[in-house]
């Protein structure tokens, strides 16, 4: 296996075969030899230096009824609510006082969101805080509403791919929902501007070294400049609800493979990956991770958007606790970034 890891650090492709290869025999690698290639790469463009993100779930209502989604449609047991606009520029306002430099707008599909509301909502922000990136994560919409978005100010795109085998995309979502479609969004995203972030669940059901495979190819062929990762948790009122979670062991891994495959990308230390264990974050990071997302939402909404089952959103989740969180870090000798945390284009 070390002949393709050679290969990933000479920034050389892998094609299909070698990734299924690798991707079979993942658990048999050196795993200390791979998180220090991981951590290498990391420095090389980033140094320990970690960019924070402030997170505002600005809506859990949505019209999808994803299989794996603690918020989807059909999910009667959910206390749905929508942030107004002062409430999530008074997140902006408390966050920037801590020190926050991007601000992440993330929701369900919620038709209430209407893409002139949210392009107002950009602006306001932009208008407020000019030093400041937004970063939206807010579904599929045609290409005309990311461009209104993007022309209003913002800076990056979230849509993780989910998984890039279609028979698999299928096994996660309802009919109506195709990867196709989910793609072409990825691409208009890419073409009109935006920093893109893709990414997928690790250990969601039916996943397998073969999906695992086109979700390598396609990062190696897309090219995303942000990457999110997390292992995939259970919803106790979701079809997947007895379904095994992902693993600590291979989210790391994959955390790793994926930094060496797109050396200079945006990958966060997820929520996801502190749920399942208690120093998740620490280790992404080692691994090679480089951002994280602490929680701006009103703490009064936090409990209420769950994606999955006992998710994160107190102690140095939370964005007010920014100070423990910047002491962990250093406790493994990074710091946190001062500014936007841009994708570097040299």
């Amino acid at each position: 296996m070390n002949d393709l890891l050679d290969k990933l650090c000479q920034n050389r492709r892998l094609d299909r075969a070698e990734w299924r290869t690798l991707l079979e025999a993942r658990h048999s690698l050196d795993r200390q030899d791979l998180f220090a290639r991981g951590l290498e790469e990391r420095r090389r463009w980033y140094g320990d230096q970690i960019y924070v993100r402030g997170l505002i779930e600005c809506s859990n209502i949505c019209k999808n009824n994803c299989l794996y989604c603690g918020i989807r449609r059909d999910n009667r047991s959910v206390t749905r609510y929508r942030l107004d606009r002062d409430t999530i520029l008074a997140c902006c306002g408390k966050g920037y006082g801590w020190g926050f430099r991007t601000f992440v707008l993330q929701g369900g599909e919620d038709p209430g969101l209407t893409p002139d509301w949210v392009a107002e909502t950009v602006a306001a922000i932009k208008g407020r805080f000019p030093d400041c990136a937004v970063t939206l994560s807010l579904g599929e919409f045609d290409r005309d509403v990311y461009q209104l978005w993007f022309d209003a100010g913002a800076d990056r795109y979230l849509l993780r791919h989910e998984t890039a085998d279609p028979v698999h995309y299928g096994r996660l979502h309802p009919p109506e929902l195709t990867l196709a479609h989910r793609l072409d969004c990825l691409r208009n995203l890419k073409d009109i501007g935006y920093q893109v972030g893709a990414g997928f669940m690790v250990g969601s059901p039916g996943q397998s070294a073969d999906t695992l495979a086109e979700d390598f190819c396609f990062l190696q062929d897309f090219q995303p400049h942000m990457v999110g990762l997390g292992p995939f948790i259970p919803q106790k009122d979701t079809p997947f609800a007895g379904e095994p979670a992902g693993t600590l062991e291979d989210t790391l891994i994959l955390l790793s493979l994926v930094r060496l495959t797109l050396p200079k990308v945006l990958l966060p230390a997820t929520t996801a990956l502190g749920t399942i264990h208690p120093q998740g974050r620490e280790l992404g990071i080692q691994a090679g991770a480089n951002v994280v997302m602490p929680n701006l939402s009103p703490p009064a909404a936090r409990d209420k958007y769950t994606l999955y089952d006992n998710k994160l959103c107190t102690g140095d989740e939370a964005a007010e606790h920014l100070a423990g969180l910047k002491q962990r870090l250093a406790a493994i000798g990074c710091t946190v970034a001062v500014h936007r945390g841009d994708f570097p284009n040299s």
